[in-house]
């Protein structure tokens, strides 16, 4: 497993759970079998995975991302998540970059946190990624009755036969991640 370890860097030297290890072992075969992710996979590792129960059987794998390796995981995410769903036997996969919130500055302090440490920031950076070979168009939160609320999240409909399969998986790790309700549709189109 020493050659997998490479492919899995976590905060503190902690060492990486046995689940972790298989998703890093699954990077570090998808390396060295397709020539077409090769070279693009060569200095890219994980940070973390976790599994997530969607419904039921359904699972699906969460893989957190080093921040300034994100825009190198953009560029082959459609072939990389299609290539690891069928290494990790057709469970969904979502590759979420690794943001920090910071808590706000005491009274008083002349120090600010930056606009991307906010709790806000950072929750719609995560519904973006969770989203990604679709584009989110639109948001509405509702309120119920009860006081509880519900986002409703419009994704692009160019990106729907690639995403409506997902669309559970989406609630489900936004859920899991963030503890807020969502719910994903794709806007209706007058013809």
């Amino acid at each position: 497993m020493y050659t997998s370890r490479r492919k899995i860097h976590k905060d503190k030297d902690a060492e990486p759970t046995e689940f972790e290890e298989s998703v890093a072992q699954s990077f570090f075969d998808l390396e060295n079998t397709n020539q077409e992710l090769k070279s693009d996979l060569k200095d890219l590792y994980i940070n973390s995975a976790v599994e997530v129960d969607v419904s039921g059987s359904k699972k699906a794998v969460v893989i957190h991302v080093p921040y300034r390796l994100r825009k190198a995981f953009r560029k082959i995410h459609v072939r990389l998540v299609r290539e690891l769903e069928k290494k990790l036997s057709g469970k969904d996969v979502i590759v979420i970059a690794t943001r920090r919130i910071s808590r706000p500055p005491k009274k008083g302090s002349a120090v600010q946190r930056p606009r991307s440490r906010t709790l806000t920031t950072v929750h719609d950076a995560m519904l973006e990624d969770i989203v990604l070979p679709a584009e989110i168009v639109g948001k509405r939160v509702r309120y119920r009755l009860d006081g509880s609320k519900v986002m409703k999240v419009f994704l692009d409909p160019k990106e729907r036969n690639s995403t409506e399969y997902k669309l559970e998986t989406f609630s489900a790790v936004y859920r899991k991640l963030a503890g807020k309700e969502v719910v994903f549709e794709y806007p209706i189109t007058e013809a």
